[in-house]
């Protein structure tokens, strides 16, 4: 990697009408406002259809496309809405906050509207049955058919789990909850309109995002994008290909994703993820992993690949229990599966998310991958002068952080800090007779010498934990920061841009 730098800010927290940041003009304007601010990568967090909690790290498919982040003033432009629906829908109660209550309970219902008065509907309405259409008809169609390998289970999977009222596919009756070809026959045919619907759903998420994504490359900024490694296990991957997971013959699985206990946790952390069989992946050359990684690429410039240590070894919990107390460590399939991609995909272009306690062999697998592994600046002032996050322990073929979408702002992060940990700061940046700053932290990061560099908005705004996206381990109120419109200045952009060019990353 060239030396450059970047921004994280997720689509959600821009500051666009209707309760959501979405592709909308305000996504068009932050990519122009990263190019004065002299950056070349916008980080971004996973696009999928946020599931409980709301979290896009718990999606109901790792393929298919959050349906909240279409911007309802094109489907104004298009007339499928007018003003007066989308104004009526709208979840901006509190500006810098998103509602995903709200969002859930509205913005369906405007899409729906959308649909029916569309050129896609299985009813069309009159105006939209003239050839001048038909265009837009095929492409759809089209749409359909590149995608059908996800598509068409997706479109099912969550056209029955609203019918049966949201519960999770576990709950279903058995013939439709074990893809019984009769009751996938039944299902598909009783909700064809609603599988159209979503079909459309998924076709403007991906022709907005294409849009915009190409507007981005073509002035000089790559999208960062973010692959959980696991998936949700209620989703359309769990439910239409349980071959790929540890699950019994009913399809319940039998051990789940999580973390052992640590200084974090006495009890770990337990995930309830389905964990992958991968003695079945790597006997179809890795197939399923091609394909998501794919179609990740197709919607990114470069994936930060998430729990990157679990493809060396991963943790186990049997299925039910309380804790991820009495879990196991099993290998995972190693530099093999990355092996097959470069030889499937070709060289490209992938952040390792390396946090945590790391062994010597997850040392390796990074190592043998040449993939950059992450240096967070809130992980470095423990004492240590060996600690690795410390700028001076960094490599260059690394990304640095001064905290993570999981962290603190640097603001909270610091006015909590311990004494000792203060002291060791003060020490290490040279501060004496003040308190130390954001832009000292996000200094001390864009002088490092790992090739990018990537600084949460918050930091460069100076916001506390007010701004905070998430914090590990709670449900609820996560996800919910949002830019409110003025807060990005033509002033704060040169001063980015100031100390960008400084430490030669512009």
């Amino acid at each position: 990697m060239e030396r450059k730098s970047g921004i994280l800010l997720p689509v959600s927290s821009l500051p666009s009408r209707y309760g959501i940041g979405c592709f909308s003009r305000e996504a068009y304007e932050f990519v122009d406002y990263l190019v004065r601010a002299g950056q070349t990568y916008w980080q971004i967090l996973p696009l999928g259809q946020t599931g409980y909690g709301d979290s896009p790290y718990q999606s109901f498919s790792t393929f298919a496309g959050n349906p909240y982040f279409i911007d309802p003033e094109k489907l104004i432009q298009l007339e499928y809405i007018s003003r007066e629906e989308a104004d009526a829908a709208d979840c901006s109660g509190d500006p810098a906050r998103v509602s995903y209550a709200d969002l859930y309970d509205r913005r369906y219902l405007l899409l729906a509207k959308a649909y029916r008065n569309s050129p896609f509907a299985l009813q069309l309405k009159d105006r939209w049955k003239s050839p001048d259409y038909d265009r837009e008809r095929e492409d759809f169609n089209r749409f359909i058919q590149e995608n059908i390998d996800w598509l068409q289970d997706y479109a099912l999977y969550w056209a029955v789990k609203q019918e049966m009222g949201g519960i999770p596919f576990i709950k279903w009756e058995r013939g439709i909850r074990l893809r019984e070809p009769e009751a996938v026959a039944k299902w598909t045919g009783r909700l064809s309109e609603h599988i159209r619907f979503i079909q459309f759903q998924q076709y403007m998420f991906f022709s907005q995002w294409t849009e915009l994504k190409k507007y981005a490359n073509e002035k000089g900024i790559r999208i960062i994008g973010d692959l959980p490694i696991y998936v949700a296990f209620d989703s359309a991957d769990a439910w239409s290909h349980p071959e790929l997971f540890e699950f019994d013959e009913d399809g319940y699985p039998t051990v789940v994703a999580g973390c052992p206990p640590d200084a974090f946790s006495e009890t770990g952390q337990l995930w309830g993820n389905p964990i992958y069989r991968w003695d079945y992946h790597k006997e179809t050359g890795y197939s399923w992993w091609m394909d998501r990684l794919g179609h990740a690429f197709r919607l990114y410039d470069m994936v930060r690949i998430d729990h990157f240590r679990g493809f060396d070894e991963y943790y186990t919990i049997t299925s039910g229990s309380q804790t991820a107390i009495g879990g196991q460590w099993k290998p995972g399939p190693g530099i093999d599966l990355f092996r097959v991609m470069k030889e499937r995909l070709g060289d490209r272009d992938i952040i390792a998310e390396d946090l945590g306690y790391l062994t010597p062999s997850v040392h390796r697998l990074l190592e043998d991958s040449g993939y950059p592994g992450m240096k967070v600046l809130q992980f470095a002032f423990s004492g240590d002068p060996a600690n690795l996050y410390l700028p001076h322990n960094h490599v260059e073929n690394s990304v640095v952080y001064t905290g993570t979408h999981d962290n603190q702002t640097t603001v909270g992060w610091y006015k909590s800090a311990a004494k000792y940990e203060r002291a060791f700061i003060h020490r290490y940046l040279g501060i004496f007779g003040r308190e130390a700053t954001p832009e000292d932290f996000i200094r001390t990061a864009l002088m490092s010498v790992a090739s990018l560099a990537v600084i949460p908005m918050q930091d460069y705004l100076e916001l506390g934990d007010e701004a905070r996206l998430n914090t590990p381990s709670i449900l609820g109120g996560n996800w919910q920061w949002r830019l409110v419109p003025g807060q990005l200045t033509e002033q704060l952009a040169d001063r980015i841009r100031s100390l960008t060019e400084l430490y030669q990353r512009l």
